[in-house]
């Protein structure tokens, strides 16, 4: 609602400026970006830019050097141009005038990073997401003025933006404003200052629950033949109204694909939607309350739940409206085989109105088809229930047992279409949240997020540095430092070696380590298995600053745990060789979270023992192992680390698809 309202007033203002004509023909015109308090990148030529009336020169004063700059506005009252900053200082000021002045003032020069992704980047210390650990203190001890943060507001657009939809306004840290900075780029900032004694500015464009290629721009998503026809599709769309038309024929085939999918399906039907059909085989689960915290094994994918109703004589013929809560995440709804709604929106409640001709005195059949892409699966704990319209105190509860069955796994699901008004769509979080920083100068980027892609994890391999080189080259400049976090441990543990998207999306950011001046911080060991939010944002912000100190800074830090170099099969066990692995030892009694397999395939739990850099692994169950794991789970036992406490990432030795399961 916040968010709505300030970009109603951002677009009202903008509207009444360009009216009254104040903003184009009576001052320089300056990019959201640049505001008081604001902080620019030391010793190098940073770039301004703006508006001004056409063909009118610009002058630019700095305070620093008390030098001015002459640029003449273009044609179309466009200005850019670059100035010296000096080593780290200030507060500074910086003047623009075209015949009136504009001054900025308390601008500091320092260091400037970019935070993006989604949610655990833009979790603030306290917020829907969770507190971090030891809120109170650290908000009490956030005065760090020379710590500023600009915030960019949520928006999309399927055309590039050179502006916001909302102005910008940098915030000093101090105790008051800590609560609204992102928790990992306060404490990236934090270790860094207190390290290094420089002013850190941080650009925080992040967006919870989105996707990789909503952040990546549409030239360079063209080079993947996945994106390709839905950018091209978005560019030929001159209108919001075209794509939503253009979704609802992708959704609706997109659902009659899944039908297919259904192992039951069959002469164009799927019979347990049917009242007629036995669901005796079928197992029961509670609901409301999520799957997995219900006593159903903790699954991706979609479930088909049934429930068998009795409808008074009097509701008969009459139109009803059934209340399923809030689903994660998407769901399709019948009553007595006929479709009464759906609805991709994760958590979005679910109010379907079932028209009176469906409606029978006795026995009817609720089907509800959810398809949760992780994390927590199906309803919420929101009451369900049914009841005649405009009736809601004859509802007959929905609550209790409830019959369900597991259809298919997320991974063998054809991708959802993009819905054409939410930030889930190729290019328009790139659009209309990075274009408009590209011309700011800044040091590198840090970035938080992979969860909204894990059920796509070999396709992130090529998607995740293709999107770090479209904002190298889009930015111009060069191979600036682009760091990034690991995913966390989450969900429940599991009994047996498995198959994991969540490993295989950590797999593939530990691929993009290729690209030069990249860095990744391993955080598997302070994850939540209740929280897809962990609350230790702090070592998350502390591993990512020791990159920076070490590969930017050049500070003599260590930055990474033991990393995986090879192994080699010595009888009935495997040695494992690691660099960076001075003082390599388990936090506990032996190393944990190895599994290992021969040549079926089949993986077990394993005992490992270190040896120097080495861990030795073996298991009674495999005589001739081929092939080991580490931490390859959603959630997994990792206690692997070297004398600087810092973890190793999960890997694995092989490259197989669809294992087989071990003992528990």
């Amino acid at each position: 609602m916040t968010r709505t309202i300030h970009a109603v007033k951002g677009t009202l203002l903008a509207a009444f400026l360009s009216i009254t004509g104040t903003v184009c023909e009576a001052k320089v015109t300056l990019p959201g970006c640049f505001t008081d308090k604001m902080v620019l990148q030391q010793k190098t030529n940073v770039n301004l830019w703006g508006m001004a009336s056409a063909d009118k020169n610009v002058v630019i004063t700095t305070s620093w050097n008390k030098k001015s700059y002459t640029i003449k506005a273009d044609a179309a009252g466009n200005w850019k141009t670059k100035v010296a900053t000096p080593t780290y200082g200030g507060p500074y000021t910086i003047t623009f005038n075209d015949g009136e002045q504009t001054e900025l003032k308390d601008v500091l020069i320092g260091e400037v990073w970019v935070c993006s992704g989604q949610s655990n980047m833009e979790m603030t210390p306290t917020a829907m997401y969770g507190d971090i650990v030891n809120f109170p203190q650290e908000k009490a001890a956030a005065n760090f003025p020379q710590i500023r943060m600009l915030k960019i507001e949520n928006a999309t657009n399927i055309k590039q933006q050179t502006e916001f939809t909302t102005r910008g306004d940098w915030q000093i840290c101090t105790p008051e404003t800590f609560p609204k900075f992102s928790a990992v780029a306060y404490f990236f900032a934090r270790n860094l200052y207190e390290s290094k004694h420089i002013p850190i500015g941080i650009i925080n464009t992040t967006w919870g629950g989105t996707i990789a290629e909503a952040w990546t721009s549409g030239d360079a998503l063209k080079q993947m033949p996945a994106f390709a026809p839905k950018v091209e599709a978005m560019e030929s769309s001159p209108t919001e109204k075209e794509l939503l038309a253009r979704y609802e024929n992708e959704l609706h085939q997109w659902i009659g694909l899944i039908d297919k999918k259904d192992p039951s399906y069959a002469n164009g039907k799927l019979p347990w939607i049917e009242s007629g059909y036995s669901d005796a085989a079928w197992k029961t689960i509670k609901v409301p309350g999520f799957w997995e915290k219900n006593g159903m094994p903790d699954f991706d994918g979609i479930v088909g739940f049934r429930k068998v109703i009795n409808v008074p004589a009097a509701w008969a013929g009459k139109d009803l409206v059934i209340n399923l809560g809030a689903l994660d995440d998407m769901d399709v709804t019948w009553f007595n085989g006929v479709e009464v709604g759906h609805n991709e929106i994760y958590f979005a409640n679910r109010e379907y109105t079932i028209p009176g001709k469906l409606v029978k005195a006795g026995e009817n059949v609720i089907a509800v088809r959810v398809f949760d892409t992780g994390g927590n699966g199906g309803f919420d704990e929101k009451p369900v229930n049914i009841a005649p319209v405009g009736k809601p105190g004859e509802a007959i509860n929905l609550a209790g047992d409830w019959k369900y069955n597991i259809i298919n796994k997320m991974t063998d699901m054809p991708p959802m279409p993009y819905r054409p008004d939410g930030p889930n769509r190729p290019t328009v979080l790139y659009n209309a949240m990075v274009n408009p920083i590209i011309n700011y100068t800044i040091k590198g980027a840090i970035w938080y997020q992979g969860e909204s892609n894990a059920d796509r994890a070999y396709q992130y391999r090529t998607l995740f540095p293709l999107m770090i080189n479209n904002w190298r080259n889009k930015w111009g400049q060069g191979n600036f430092p682009f760091y990034f976090v690991q995913l966390a441990a989450y969900m429940p543990k599991d009994k047996a070696p498995v198959e994991s998207a969540w490993a295989e999306l950590r797999e593939a950011q530990l691929l993009t380590l290729k690209q030069p001046n990249t860095g990744m911080a391993v955080t598997i060991d302070i994850g939540d298995g209740g929280n897809i939010h962990p609350a230790n944002k702090q070592d998350v912000g502390r591993r990512l600053a020791l990159i920076a100190r070490a590969k930017t800074y050049g500070e003599k830090v260590n930055y990474s745990g033991p990393v995986y170099t090879s192994a080699k099969a010595n009888g009935n066990a495997m040695e494992l060789t690691f660099s960076n692995a001075a003082g390599l030892k388990a936090k506990g009694d032996k190393p944990t979270g190895f599994a290992i397999a021969g040549a079926d395939k089949k993986f077990y739990w394993a005992d490992a023992k270190i040896e120097g850099n080495k861990v030795i692994v073996s298991s009674a169950e495999v005589t001739a192992p081929v092939a080991v794991r580490y931490g390859w789970g959603n959630n997994p036992d990792c206690n692997l680390y070297n004398a600087d406490d810092l973890p190793a990432s999960p890997f694995r030795t092989d490259d197989w698809q669809g294992i087989t399961f071990g003992k528990e």
